[in-house]
């Protein structure tokens, strides 16, 4: 495991040095969307709802949604000014009792690991809280964003959750279930019969996730048969640079737009330009062949025209 973050665990004069890895990972079946005919990738373009035009990273803003739906930009500054925290300090507020904590509010859990000087105090955490079957409530800065989160031991080990604010907890209006009414003494004697005959002890390795190995297996019967596309590979065809400087043209021009000025020149002649600082390959195979057979042509001609005077001195030799 690698550490996502490093920081301490404080409580009164206490300071344990920690450091914190993700204690889950999703094991999740993941798909992705592919042309059905030669499972090409599918991909998306980001566009303007309004303008219906693909917009660049650059232009692209946070947005917050009212609830009769209109929508308020919020700019880098907007952002900016919003309280952050980055404290690397997880901050005990207090000690409670294990039951008080609704399992409902636990998030995301992180192991915590002491630094090699600082076992004792860690283990001394860890032996408290055990001996006291207590739970230590913290706060903690994580992505710049202070969270509630409670320190617990888990095989020897002191596990940090996350833990949600209580206003995400929705409520459980089922207006039927309150209408169903008491059950009978009849009902209740056969629900705890039931309740007795399914009674044990939870041991997971008596449950298997059935979905996962059989999209396992059956993938690999496909890759033994035979049944597995490569999809083909773009080549770059060095339009790279125009799309760029065609993207640039065209957020000048934007920007200008904005401020009431007048727009640079189309992005035909950029695209011109380009192409004649960037030849491709086949033509700059033909400007060589082409410098090439006139050197040539040029040096067969110069040797020609330095030979004839020479034949001709000889035919003088003779008529002597």
């Amino acid at each position: 495991m690698r550490a996502i973050w490093k920081g301490a665990v404080s409580f009164g004069l206490v300071n344990v040095p920690v450091r914190l890895y993700s204690a889950t990972e999703n094991h999740d079946v993941q798909f992705r969307q592919v042309h059905r005919t030669d499972g090409g990738r599918i991909r998306y373009k980001r566009f303007c709802s309004i303008d219906g035009e693909e917009v660049s990273y650059d232009d692209i803003a946070k947005g917050y949604e009212t609830e009769d739906g209109e929508m308020v930009v919020l700019t880098d500054e907007d952002m900016a000014g919003l309280p952050t925290r980055s404290s690397k300090e997880i901050s005990v507020e207090k000690f409670v009792p294990e039951d008080q904590i609704d399992p409902m509010l636990l998030d995301k859990s992180y192991y915590l690991e002491p630094d090699r000087s600082a076992t004792k105090p860690y283990v001394l955490l860890r032996e408290a809280l055990r001996a006291q079957g207590r739970m230590a409530v913290v706060t903690v800065s994580i992505r710049t964003r202070m969270t509630m989160a409670v320190l617990r031991v888990r095989d020897g080990v002191i596990v940090m959750q996350t833990m949600l604010w209580p206003d995400e907890i929705r409520s459980a209006d089922f207006a039927a279930v309150d209408e169903a009414g008491e059950a009978s003494e009849k009902e209740m004697s056969m629900a705890r019969l039931l309740i007795d005959e399914l009674a044990g002890d939870y041991d997971a390795d008596e449950f298997e996730d059935d979905y996962a190995i059989a999209v396992e297996n059956l993938v690999k019967a496909k890759i033994e048969g035979g049944e597995v596309r490569a999809p083909e590979v773009e080549e770059d065809e060095g339009g790279e640079v125009v799309d760029l400087l065609a993207a640039l043209a065209k957020s000048v021009d934007k920007a200008k737009k904005s401020r009431g000025e007048s727009t640079s020149a189309p992005t035909e002649e950029t695209q011109k330009s380009t192409a004649k600082k960037t030849p491709s390959k086949k033509a700059a195979a033909t400007k060589q062949s082409s410098k090439k057979s006139t050197a040539a042509k040029s040096a067969s001609s110069k040797k020609s025209s330095t030979k004839a005077p020479a034949k001709k001195s000889s035919a003088k030799k003779k008529a002597g």
